[in-house]
């Protein structure tokens, strides 16, 4: 929440704030330049995955092929002499010896075993089958993985040679069962990319061996042709993008086909999180951090410090002094002391005005005590001009003329002994007039009793003025005409009623006898006069017992007025 008065938008950003976007956009490029830098590595590296990936798969499918043409020489040496007694002993002898071979077996021309190493499943129509009638007709060799029944555990594939006769007739096949997974290559070969599954499959698609079978698509017989290595990407199995490769094993009968995961910049960087990731966060990170540290305790902080001494200095504390920026830097250091210097001087022109001040308030205090004498003495020579008049009219307006000249040497008295200048409090200064007031003159009859109820209010000498006047006139006027006589209570209140403050005198007058009213005369016109000074209004009502009420309605004078 911003202090009141502060700027909002970039003007009321702090520095902290503007210094880490700085920070942030100067950055930026290293940020922009690591991230382009990831996605060129990682497409560099998929293609080159990609070539890995249709290289291993040549790769496998020739090593395969190189298994099955050493097995086919082998079953060309020995088909000569694969009979006899001796026959079933000589191919368990060569199977055990050869790894990669799960049976050898010697057909005679109709398909029947003549001998194996490790027996054979019978099969009423192996003369029939295919790869056996190829090679009956004449053709040398034939691999097949359909052999028509099962002739091992775990897929394998067939590889038949023709077998011969002195005089050149067929004479039988001999066949090799190899075992799929002695064909297929390992995954640890470090020519294969990394996390690659391998599989053998028919030409189907029909996966015959498999590292990892759910990284395979369910249908791969549109991918599989003889004419070479085929790339292709597809969802596993699994709904995971990766790269397939492959390539034929045995003509158009066994392909061998490799996944791997499908390179793009996302798997890139998790598989490559230092290069992809650390290091160019680290490089924004850092850098970020370092000056942000450095700008935090370099400058914010003694900005920090130097607005907490500038609100010292706003408490009117002008002896603190900003020590601690003598570690500062230089501009800081500099910024603190013209602070130091801007406070010292402020102190010094403050001490020089309360000086001015005090000589003026003790100025202002001697010519209010010089007005209060000179209006004491007027009073006293209006007095003594009183005690020569024969008329008892002249000698009244006279009191009347004294009795206001007193009460303004009141206010004037007041100011100078009171502590303020420019108010006086209101309640004590009425007790003090009353009292002035109504001991004046000597009672002639009973004495008057006063009540009072005065809220507590300062009030500035200009209102005071017209108000203490209007107190006199209402006072004088009840004396006058009740209270002189047979004396009584003399009731003044006032009070604060809001934005108004009424002021109410009111006196019992003579019981049982009409009301003396405020007439047409000099009092009525100064007390309808000092109402209008203070812009409010006067009132008067007889009072049902006797006397007279006179109320002063005006504007609560406020603090501020002047």
């Amino acid at each position: 929440m911003n202090p009141r008065g502060a700027p909002g938008g970039w003007a009321g950003t702090p520095v902290r704030r503007r210094l880490t976007l700085a920070l942030v956009l100067g950055l930026a490029p290293v940020l922009i330049v690591g991230a382009l830098q990831s996605y060129i590595a990682s497409n560099r590296e998929a293609r080159q995955s990609q070539s890995e990936l249709a290289a291993a798969a040549e790769r496998s499918a020739a090593t395969a092929r190189a298994r099955i043409e050493a097995a086919e020489i082998l079953l060309q040496t020995l088909a000569p002499g694969s009979v006899g007694f001796q026959c079933a002993a000589r191919l368990a002898e060569i199977k055990n010896r050869i790894p990669g071979y799960d049976n050898l077996i010697r057909f005679d021309p109709e398909g029947r075993v003549a001998c194996s190493a490790a027996g054979a499943p019978a099969d009423p129509d192996r003369a029939q089958r295919p790869w056996f009638a190829a090679l009956a007709s004449g053709q040398p060799i034939a691999v097949t993985s359909q052999g028509g029944v099962q002739y091992a555990d775990r897929p394998s594939i067939l590889a038949s040679v023709r077998a011969v006769d002195a005089q050149g007739r067929f004479d039988g096949v001999l066949t090799a069962v190899l075992d799929l997974d002695s064909l297929r290559p390992e995954t640890l070969d470090r020519s294969l990319p990394n996390r690659s599954q391998v599989a053998i499959t028919d030409s189907t698609g029909r996966i015959l061996s498999a590292t990892g079978v759910n990284t395979y698509p369910s249908d791969l017989s549109a991918h599989l042709t003889r004419t070479g290595s085929q790339m292709w990407f597809e969802t596993d199995r699994k709904g995971v993008q990766r790269v397939f490769s492959s390539a034929p094993l045995v003509g158009q009968e066994v392909y061998v086909v490799l996944s791997a995961p499908s390179q793009n910049v996302v798997s890139w960087a998790v598989f490559n999180p230092v290069s992809a990731i650390l290091l160019p966060a680290l490089a924004f990170l850092l850098p970020l951090l370092t000056v942000g540290i450095v700008a935090d305790r370099g400058v914010v902080r003694w900005i920090v410090y130097l607005r907490r001494i500038s609100a010292i200095y706003a408490r009117g504390r002008y002896s603190v002094r900003p020590v601690q920026a003598e570690t500062a830097p230089p501009e800081i250091r500099q910024l603190a002391d013209s602070m130091d210097l801007m406070a010292r001087t402020i102190a010094a022109r403050d001490a020089t005005l309360r000086q001015s001040l005090v000589e003026k308030e003790d100025l202002l205090r001697e010519i209010h005590h010089r007005v209060k004498n000179n209006l004491q003495v007027i009073s006293s020579l209006l007095n003594l001009q009183e005690r020569s008049l024969g008329e008892s009219a002249a000698r009244a307006a006279m009191s009347d003329t004294r009795q206001r000249i007193s009460a303004l040497a009141l206010i004037y008295r007041a100011l100078y002994q009171g502590p303020n200048l420019r108010r006086v409090e209101l309640r004590d200064f009425l007790d003090e007039l009353i009292a002035q007031t109504v001991l004046a003159e000597s009672v002639r009859g009973a004495p008057i009793r006063t009540e009072l109820d005065i809220e507590a209010l300062e009030v500035d000498p200009d209102r005071l003025a017209p108000l203490a006047l209007f107190a006199v006139e209402a006072i004088t006027n009840a004396k006058k005409h009740g209270l002189d006589k047979c004396g009584g209570v003399l009731s003044v209140a006032f009070h604060v009623r809001g934005e108004t403050a009424e002021l109410v005198i009111s006196d019992t007058g003579v019981p049982g006898a009409s009301a003396a009213m405020v007439g047409e005369g000099v009092g009525r016109t100064l007390m309808t006069s000092f109402a209008r000074q203070l812009r409010g209004e006067a009132q008067f009502a007889a009072n049902e017992g006797g006397g007279l009420t006179a109320r002063l309605i005006f504007p609560t004078p406020q603090a501020g007025d002047a």
